[in-house]
């Protein structure tokens, strides 16, 4: 894990789900993963947007800061179909589905009006890959 992350994690844990830097008044949450190969569990600090309509889900994107490969949490995720998330000062189980065709396209489009930086992540993966949306459901 990057000292990034860590620091991130770290201040995350120390403030009830708030961070400063680049994160700060975003809705940031911590997701437990494990690798599919070697089993050993990650945990992935990352933005999302909260459902409008299902307070039980989440959307997080595979935006990689639009690097043209999608991040390995998400082929780690949609290959366990759970994980853990920590979120505030609550830690539960999730369900992970992936949103796909106009539901995703909505979806990101509305992360992408809210965070602008998530629109240049799609233009840097244009013709390349469609950034991965998946939805996060409590258990």
């Amino acid at each position: 894990m990057s000292d990034w992350n860590q620091q991130t994690i770290e201040e995350f844990r120390a403030n009830e789900g708030r961070v400063g830097g680049p994160f700060e008044g975003a809705p940031l949450l911590l997701l437990h993963h494990h690798g599919r190969k070697s089993g050993k569990e990650y945990v992935a600090p990352m933005m999302y947007l909260a459902d409008e309509t299902d307070p039980k889900t989440v959307y997080v994107f595979a935006s990689k800061g639009g690097a043209p490969t999608n991040p390995d949490w998400y082929t780690n995720l949609t290959s366990a179909g759970t994980a853990t998330v920590e979120a505030g000062t609550e830690t539960y189980t999730v369900s992970v589905h992936e949103i796909k065709g106009a539901d995703r396209d909505r979806i990101y489009a509305e992360q992408a009006k809210r965070f602008p930086g998530f629109a240049e992540y799609e233009v840097k993966t244009a013709g390349i890959r469609t950034i991965p949306v998946l939805a996060l459901t409590r258990s």
